[in-house]
């Protein structure tokens, strides 16, 4: 019931064209097994005396005076019955495509927009590759079994009851010995399903990290030659690639010695119903054209029966796809019981007392932070690495949820407010920055597809980049590689910052977004920013202290809790952590320039 329920969730909202496919399936297995009924109204009615196997809407049509005549009619009404049987077969095969097209859209459809749903969290320990494996591979294993096999099912049962009972009608005894081992083959087929569900659990999993490695690898290529490591990427690949071959190799043997023994067993079928017809037929049990009809039927029985092994086989494969695919839908979303609120907001933030800790971490990252922005501040949030920086904009946007303590946006506590409506209050531009292999232009402009020109370049000149856009072969219609590989880390970053200032919010983020710009780069988009946004509240993450120190308020994070807080020149005075960084920094900038004069 649990893989029934599984299955027909999905194809819940087609079953009435599925139910007119059955149909059709029906009415088609019927009239095959009437085929070989024509051959035996030749034999043993036309040629003999015996009544006519065929029902009595067929027999009907026929007539004829001599036997010359009788055979020309059945002919011609075989010809008839072939081509209604072709038209059947051609609208089932039509509407079970529909079906089957339509349901795998909606399951891809499906799983991505929940993918989107869910949390900062699930997305932190997924593996891409094995993500976009459930989304296509398992979606299309899915699809083809409800498409080819569920269908097989169904034509086989009714094939092959069908078939049993059109025997019955020809000779009672030659049915029950053409039928006898069946119960071998289900069986065979049901030892064949216990062992082939847990191999093809490992082939999957197997092919999940083959194909990890390999968009890692891809994805990462830049880094791959920078050092020279292409051959350790060719040995992970090819160890993830044996240890796939190997499961999948376990898989075909399995596969070989079920359908090698099933093929002998219907051999062994095939040898009891001859002999015994050939008994029956001698004695005048049974009439010649009924032995040439079972010779036919038995076909019907056995190949049919032998299929299931394949319908087992694919079913064992399907529900693996489907505990993959459920694994992902079972994670709630992240918007399940979210907020309607979508205040209209305008950019004061306070932290009270905020506390975090991570799920699989035995100590708070954050602890008690506690702080006010006022809209059109610019907050700077420096410290050193694994301070919690990045992690308080996370907070702030809800990628993760306080542990303990408060956020409020203009006096409204966060879990309070939509989710998507906040964040898309809040720009944020992260230190590796995501670019599409597309123009710079439409890089830019993918925030608001509908922006004029004038306001594309207006955000490129705030972000610094239009003079070097104007430096481009093709200016700003010049392809960005994929993930911006044909930009520099700067120009990338700029490209972001451009993007995000295309649409107006009332809050910005630079996570440590301004890093590969030089100084006098930083300063420009900072004063530029203070110029056009001076109503904007904005954050800097930053190491850098002259990208912090010009900003209203600067917070000095160390060990999850802030340590100092205040503006460039009290903080220099307080002769903590941020004037050590000053000293460091300004002397080593006073080095470099000595270099520099020395060189000269």
């Amino acid at each position: 019931m649990k893989r029934l329920k599984q299955i027909l969730k999905w194809i819940y909202g087609y079953k009435k064209i599925y139910a007119t496919t059955v149909v059709l399936l029906i009415a088609l297995q019927y009239f095959r097994t009437l085929t070989p009924l024509f051959l035996t109204h030749i034999i043993d009615t036309i040629f003999g005396d015996e009544p006519s196997a065929l029902p009595k809407f067929i027999t009907a049509l026929f007539g004829g005076d001599t036997v010359q005549e009788q055979l020309l009619i059945v002919a011609l009404v075989y010809v008839m019955y072939t081509l209604f049987r072709v038209t059947i077969i051609f609208l089932r095969r039509f509407i079970n495509a529909k079906f089957t097209e339509n349901v795998a859209y909606n399951m891809r459809n499906t799983l991505y927009t929940h993918l989107q749903d869910l949390s900062f969290t699930y997305h932190s320990h997924a593996e891409t590759g094995d993500l976009i494996q459930r989304c296509t591979t398992d979606v299309e294993t899915f699809r083809v079994f409800i498409g080819e096999q569920m269908i097989e099912i169904f034509r086989l049962f009714f094939l092959v009851s069908l078939t049993i009972y059109q025997m019955s009608r020809v000779n009672v005894t030659m049915t029950l010995f053409s039928v006898i081992i069946t119960p071998i083959i289900f069986l065979a087929a049901f030892i064949y399903f216990s062992y082939v569900k847990i191999i093809f659990r490992r082939v999957e999993d197997a092919e999940a990290k083959m194909t990890t490695t390999l968009q890692e690898s891809v994805t990462g290529i830049r880094v791959v030659k920078a050092f020279a490591s292409e051959q350790y990427e060719i040995d992970q690949f090819d160890k993830k690639s044996q240890t796939y071959l190997k499961e999948d190799f376990r898989l075909l043997k399995l596969m070989a010695f079920f359908w090698g023994g099933t093929d002998f067993i219907i051999f062994i079928q095939y040898a009891i119903t001859l002999s015994v017809g050939i008994y029956l037929t001698t004695t005048g049990a049974l009439t010649i054209g009924g032995f040439v009809a079972f010779l036919t039927f038995i076909g019907m029985i056995v190949w049919p029966m032998r299929q299931l092994g394949r319908i087992v086989g694919e079913f064992g494969k399907t529900t693996v796809a489907l505990d993959r695919i459920d694994e992902i839908m079972n994670n709630p979303s992240e918007h399940k019981d979210d907020s309607t609120n979508t205040l209209d907001i305008q950019g004061h933030i306070e932290f009270k007392d905020v506390h975090f800790q991570f799920d699989d971490d035995n100590k708070p990252l954050l602890r008690g932070v506690s702080f006010d922005a006022k809209q059109g501040e610019s907050i700077a949030i420096i410290g050193r690495t694994g301070s919690g920086k990045s992690t308080l904009i996370n907070l702030l946007v809800r990628l993760l949820e306080v542990s303990k303590g408060e956020i409020l946006v203009d006096g409204v506590p966060i879990h309070q407010i939509n989710k998507k409506h906040l964040r898309k209050n809040v720009g944020i531009i992260m230190q590796e920055p995501f670019l599409y292999s597309r123009t710079v232009y439409d890089n830019i402009g993918i925030m608001d597809q509908k922006a004029p020109k004038e306001k594309v370049y207006k955000a490129a000149t705030i972000a610094a980049l239009h003079d070097d856009i104007g430096g481009f072969e093709r200016g700003y219609e010049t392809i960005v590689g994929e993930r911006g590989v044909t930009l520099s880390g700067g120009q990338k970053q700029r490209v972001a910052i451009a993007r995000m200032l295309l649409d107006d919010k009332p809050v910005l983020i630079f996570d440590d977004s301004l890093s590969a710009v030089d100084t006098e780069t930083d300063i420009q988009i900072r004063r530029a920013l203070n110029k056009y946004w001076k109503d904007t509240t904005v954050f800097i993450i930053t190491h850098r202290i002259t990208s912090a120190m010009e900003a209203d308020k600067i917070i000095v994070l160390e060990e999850g809790k802030i340590s100092e807080i205040g503006n460039h020149e009290e903080l220099l005075k307080s002769k903590g952590l941020y004037s050590h960084l000053w000293d460091i920094q300004t002397a080593i900038e006073i080095d470099l320039s000595d270099l520099e004069k020395g060189d000269n």
